[in-house]
């Protein structure tokens, strides 16, 4: 039997509901009561490793996070690992374990939608589908996955697409890998490749912005007085910019700040297409980092862990080209 460790770090499946429809953190998390289910799956292990709402969660929490699955691996020869997490930022840690975690052992986060006393609470049953893939031989290699509402995705496609449906995580242009039924667990797509980065801290700050209409340079001016190492932006669609920006990120690049561009669709990716002032090909000119479909907070997640290691714009490039 596997031997599987649960990670909690807090988040809506590990709230209760007042009487009045409020949610909160309880003293006491309820996901505890579930444990007992999950011995028929695996070998269980339990890890209280925060309590946070997922707005909480920042990158020191995610290093810590990455740092206690690492260390059990190498000390407690564990075979894989569920984190429970709040859905908010939930794919932001995922995508952050799935670049810088040094293994190929199933790693599932999961969360829920209805906190625990809520009538058709989610947590139990995603907690248990997210055992059921972490013990399932298949799901070695395929990166940090994400398993809610009976489906399996890739962390780096994975995005919140509601604000309170139970089937909120899609991926938009791949849909799931797999999914997980009475029978057992099936996958029916593979990830091709994942890169990794060996890190050690997380000490860079990176802004995210979404362009809109008419937006000027002083947002520019205005973040670059907050001391930023790199910049994302969500362009509008291929990859374009309102004209009134371009001198600006023209001097921010100039300065050695790079930048990062993805496109605030949530479907397609960025490239040079378009020639006239702001364009995607004059913004290519210019410097700018194009993405390879990543969004806007995942882009941010891979900036920061990318300038840990290298400030050279070709290397980053690469980087954001995989």
């Amino acid at each position: 039997m596997k031997k599987i460790l649960i990670i909690h770090t807090g988040g809506t499946i590990a709230m209760m509901e007042d009487i009045d429809g409020t949610v909160h953190p309880d003293n006491h998390n309820p996901l505890h009561q579930s444990t007992k289910l999950l011995s028929s799956i695996a070998n269980i292990e339990v890890k209280e490793l925060f309590h946070l709402p997922s707005p909480h969660i920042t990158s020191k929490e995610m290093q810590i996070l990455k740092e206690s699955i690492e260390s059990s691996i190498i000390q407690d020869k564990i075979d894989g690992v569920v984190i429970t997490h709040g859905t908010d930022t939930l794919e932001e840690t995922a995508y952050f374990l799935d670049i810088t975690v040094q293994s190929d052992i199933p790693i599932v986060v999961t969360g829920a939608m209805r906190s625990s006393n809520e009538l058709g609470a989610d947590g139990p049953y995603n907690l248990i589908s997210s055992v059921r893939v972490a013990a399932c031989d298949s799901a070695k290699g395929k990166g940090v996955l994400v398993v809610l509402n009976d489906e399996i995705h890739t962390a780096k496609n994975v995005t919140k697409t509601h604000t309170s449906n139970i089937a909120t995580f899609q991926s938009p242009q791949y849909g799931p890998i797999g999914i997980v039924s009475k029978r057992g667990v099936s996958f029916h797509h593979i990830p091709i490749d994942r890169d990794t980065y060996g890190i050690k801290k997380i000490k860079k700050n990176v802004v995210l912005l979404k362009a809109y209409a008419g937006m000027d340079g002083s947002i520019i001016q205005a973040v670059k007085t907050m001391n930023i190492n790199g910049l994302v932006i969500e362009a509008l669609g291929q990859g374009n910019l309102p004209p009134t920006m371009v001198s600006e990120l023209k001097k921010l690049i100039d300065s050695g700040i790079p930048v990062v561009l993805v496109s605030r669709c949530f479907n397609g990716y960025v490239q040079d297409v378009y020639s006239y002032d702001g364009g995607g090909r004059q913004l290519k000119e210019l410097g700018v980092i194009f993405s390879n479909g990543l969004n806007g907070q995942k882009a941010r997640i891979k900036l920061l862990v990318a300038l840990e290691i290298t400030n050279n714009h070709q290397q980053l490039q690469e980087m954001f080209l995989r």
